[in-house]
């Protein structure tokens, strides 16, 4: 592997550190008050690691052949017709996300996260104990949701397929790559371990920010995709075009 390989890679790695399941979920789970820990945060972030590069290798290995399968599968006009269907019924569904609720939703999540978390809470500082399992789900669940997004992971693979690596060094950079892609998360929880009284202030004025709005970005985030769903499918099927010649 050259320099400017690496490099691209590297820069592509980035690039998906910055998604929903890599960066913005461990922001909120450092958000939690009292002590930062660690270990648990280690076992989201390791999941999605964990998922990401069994995906990559999936491909890599030769779901390429299952991949361009669906592809043709998605290119028949019924399949078309479900994605308009899927693509207005997401764009209706967000009008249901109400940001009057996002007060109380936001309390929910909080509790649900220190639960996850183990965090420390109550005057006497009771721990709530309980197992990893919620994060583990959290961080499938996520990773999940963004493997049609993936493009970065998707362009890295090639690079990756077509660059002719063997099977040893193949396995090696695409480790690496899922590796980077946590390292913003990790710096993050890192700066929240040892500077927790220059950091939380940033954090509590984000954690507010987000639960304020949290109803209604999410509501605006399944709006847009539905557009953007819905729009793809329409052009695909001539819709638009006979709409645009009438």
């Amino acid at each position: 592997m050259d320099l400017a390989m690496a490099a691209s890679l590297a820069a592509l790695a980035l690039i998906d550190s910055t998604s929903f399941g890599t960066l913005l979920i461990p922001i909120w789970l450092l958000l939690a008050p009292g002590r930062v820990r660690a270990g648990r945060m280690l076992v989201y972030l390791g999941t999605i690691t964990v998922f990401y590069f069994a995906v990559g290798m999936a491909i890599v290995l030769g779901a390429t052949t299952f991949v361009d399968d669906l592809g043709a599968l998605l290119d028949t006009r019924p399949a078309m017709w479900v994605q308009l269907a899927v693509g207005v019924g997401l764009v209706v569904l967000s009008f249901r996300f109400d940001s009057k609720k996002s007060k109380e939703g936001g309390g929910r999540m909080a509790r649900w996260r220190e639960r996850a978390l183990g965090a420390e809470t109550g005057p006497g500082t009771t721990r709530t104990r309980t197992g990893a399992l919620p994060l583990v789900g959290l961080a499938l669940g996520a990773a999940t949701l963004e493997v049609a997004t993936m493009l970065p992971y998707l362009a890295a693979i090639g690079i990756v397929t077509t660059a002719g690596l063997g099977a040893a060094a193949t396995t090696a950079t695409m480790a690496g790559y899922c590796l980077v892609m946590v390292v913003p998360a990790l710096v993050l929880m890192t700066a929240r371990l040892v500077a927790r009284n220059a950091v939380e202030p940033l954090l509590v004025k984000i954690n507010d920010w987000m639960t304020k709005n949290a109803a209604s970005t999410t509501g605006w985030i399944v709006g847009i995709v539905g557009f953007l769903v819905a729009r793809d499918a329409a052009w695909r099927l001539g819709l638009l075009e006979q709409l645009l010649n009438r």
